[in-house]
């Protein structure tokens, strides 16, 4: 038994490792983002895009993640790029 919980805590430990990374290119692809829109003299939040955003995540979500749990991180997940990326 203590084999398995190891060997599920080294798969949790290289999935939240993964996740971290996916993290930060999402970061440098939203700064991307952003330093572009300014140069066009576009608003940084797109309401509307976020909410295709959320519709794709939706749909693409197989769970367990419930929907409410989805809805969360997507929302935590903006949160932190504009705050990370806010002052740029």
């Amino acid at each position: 038994m203590g084999d398995r919980m190891d060997d599920l805590r080294t798969e949790i430990g290289a999935n939240d490792e993964r996740i971290v990374e996916a993290v930060n290119e999402r970061l440098r692809l939203v700064s991307e983002l952003w330093k572009l829109k300014r140069e066009l003299g576009i608003d940084r939040v797109d309401p509307e895009r976020e909410r295709t955003l959320r519709a794709q995540l939706a749909s693409a979500n197989s769970g367990p993640l419930s929907v409410d749990g989805l809805e969360e991180l997507i929302s935590e997940l903006l949160a932190l790029t504009k705050h990370e990326l806010g002052s740029r």
